[in-house]
């Protein structure tokens, strides 16, 4: 993929929008309202969960954020890739917010360097319990047999495994990072110098060695304290985080 024309690219993951959290899904509209960038990436983790595309018929919660993309979109191209939390994103929610989906990991070419754009879950090597889940729901036929199921079936199990899921975060099981070997050969698999990635909550640049690094996009949270939304931003000068709250 190559941004030839584009000065400006923005980064985002990791917003988790949910109804129940009305103050990030406001900074976030207000953010894709007016973003100057040339292009945006959304690198997974939009949404806490996301059951199916049929839940768009709902004209609820879900259809709301889909109307924001989409007008986005009509004016910045829009690049959508799954996260560990809405990899059932489909072609009709693609089709919906008129984005483009984006196979993980991903090249962008962009002011004569090669940048590999990954949601950064599957990096997550040490997190052997979380890498058996994430290969069997990724799994074609685990997911024919989820979306089959009745939608409000499908919402109670989404409840379910949000609520195991905030268990392990307290008790500390799921405090695994990114695999800094994994993350090198990604890059040298690629020939790109630069990882950029979200998905850990752990904001930072790392050194990796011999001129790699691997960039991590920050969550958004703006009911916190201090509240988080911030935008990463390439240009021909190099990335920048951009605060927004």
């Amino acid at each position: 993929m190559a941004g030839l024309s584009w000065r400006a690219i923005d980064f985002i993951s990791d917003l988790h929008l949910q109804a129940s959290e009305p103050a990030t899904f406001q900074a976030w509209q207000s953010y894709m309202q007016t973003t100057p960038a040339d292009a945006l990436f959304i690198l997974g983790d939009l949404f806490e969960v996301w059951v199916g595309d049929d839940v768009l018929k709902e004209h609820g919660f879900e259809h709301r954020c889909a109307q924001v993309i989409q007008q986005t979109a009509a004016r910045v191209p829009t690049f959508f890739m799954h996260g560990n939390r809405d990899f059932l994103v489909g072609s009709g929610m693609m089709t919906a917010c008129n984005t483009a989906p984006l196979a993980e990991p991903a090249v962008l070419n962009f002011n004569h360097q090669r940048w590999l754009l990954s949601h950064g879950d599957a990096l997550c090597l040490d997190d052997t319990a979380y890498m058996t889940f994430r290969q069997q729901v990724r799994s074609a036929e685990w997911q024919q047999t989820f979306l089959a199921k009745p939608l409000a079936e499908r919402q109670d199990i989404a409840r379910d495994l949000r609520q195991q899921s905030e268990a392990r975060k307290k008790s500390g099981e799921d405090d695994a990072d990114v695999c800094p070997q994994a993350a090198r050969q990604l890059l040298l698999d690629a020939n790109a110098s630069t990882l950029i990635h979200g998905h850990t909550h752990k904001p930072a640049t790392h050194d990796l060695g011999n001129g790699l690094q691997r960039v991590v996009l920050s969550d958004w949270d703006a009911a916190a304290t201090p509240p988080r939304a911030e935008v990463m931003r390439l240009t021909a000068g190099g990335l920048q985080r951009i605060k927004l709250a």
